[in-house]
Formats: structure tokens, sequence, C-alpha cells
């Protein structure tokens, strides 16, 4: 009778994604989240950076303990939670990127190119480089089409995929591995609110790709 395969084995080939399909999944749910961009009920503030002070830390503190909670599943079902993760931990700072907007005075649904760059420019700086751009002392952002935003999502899911499936892999020491993620998923969500912050608080003008061409 065949001898059966060790179990840490059999989990470590069935259970684990490759890394082109977490980055397949990766982009797939980054276009989903753009389908939603959140509005903002915040007031516009005469001393924004105090107020954005006080947003950043209230939503990485969010962001933390979401992340935190998804990573306490231990073994084969920690893969599961991978993305369950990083949708949550993504929605908490769309919405902090949508009210550091509002604070310095920019109310309104933050654009898909804007939500991108806020959102990805310290992780995958190359994927969203050609979004906006700094230009003197105001912000040039490129209106993208449709197939452009999926190019960047592809983009953004390739750059992301290791990253994701490394974390993956803290789930085999559940209590460790959350303590971990929950304090990325703080530091995370704090970039992403300077690099709003940069955006927001400086002039910004719209292209379209047609113009930039």
């Amino acid at each position: 009778m065949p001898k059966p395969p060790s179990t840490s084995r059999a989990v470590s080939s069935g259970d684990e994604p490759s890394s082109s399909m977490v980055a397949s999944r990766l982009a797939t749910a980054v276009l989903d989240m753009l389908g939603s961009a959140p509005t903002s009920a915040q007031p516009s503030s005469p001393h924004p950076s105090e107020a954005v002070r006080r947003a950043t830390a209230a939503a990485a503190a969010k962001a933390a303990t979401a992340a935190g909670a998804l990573a306490l599943p231990p073994g084969p079902l920690g893969w599961l939670t991978v993305l369950p993760e990083l949708l949550a931990v993504w929605r908490i700072q769309a919405q902090l990127v949508a009210d550091i907007a509002a604070i310095y005075g920019k109310q309104g649904a933050v654009t898909r190119e804007q939500m991108l760059y806020c959102l990805f420019k310290h992780t995958a700086s190359q994927a969203v480089r050609d979004l906006v751009v700094r230009a003197g002392e105001r912000w040039l952002v490129k209106t993208a089409s449709g197939a452009a935003l999926q190019a960047v999502a592809r983009r953004i899911g390739m750059r992301l995929s290791q990253q994701g499936v490394s974390k993956a892999a803290s789930r085999w020491l559940p209590v460790v591995g959350a303590i971990g993620v929950a304090a990325y998923a703080y530091y995370d969500t704090a970039q992403v609110a300077r690099a709003a912050s940069e955006l927001f608080s400086r002039p910004i003008e719209f292209e379209s790709e047609e113009a930039a061409g």
C-alpha cells in the first residue's frame, strides 16, 4: 500500500497560492476598491496638520486592529485571510485619504488616480509614478483611461504579490505573526497619510491622457 504524503508537504503544495495567482487577485481587488471610492464628512480645518495627525492616528490604530485580528488564524486557514486583511486595511486607508483631502479643503470624492497614488506610492512607486507628478509648487494628476488603470493595477499586484505571499507565512506563528502584521499596518497607514498630506496640501491640476500625449 503506498505511503500517503506527509501533512506538511500536502499543506505546502496544496494551500500556498503561486505568486502569479496572488498578483492577479490583488490587481482585481485594487480595481474593485476603486469602484467605490469613499467620500468624507470631515470639515476643512484652519489647522490641517493637527487634524490630519488625529485622523491618521485613529485610522492607523483601526487598521492595525483589523490586520492583527485577520492574521490570527493559524496554518492553511491563514492563507485565506491574506486578501481580506489587505482589503480591510485598504478600505480604512482609502477613507483616510478622503478625510485628509477634505481637511485640506478639497471636498468631494477623491479621483481614482489620486487614490492609487496615495495608497501605493510607498510600496509600488514605479506602478503609480505616472499618475501624479510634482510640477513646482503644484501637482499634476493625469486622468487615466480604464485600460490604463487596469495596467496600473496589474503592476501593483505584481509588486505586492511577493509581500503578500511572505506575509502569509506569518500565519504559521499566529500570535507573533499577528503582532508583526498589526505593526506593519499601522506604519503603512501612516505612510499613506503622508502621501495624501503632501498631495492635498498643494494646488492640484488635472490632465487627460490625450492632452498628455
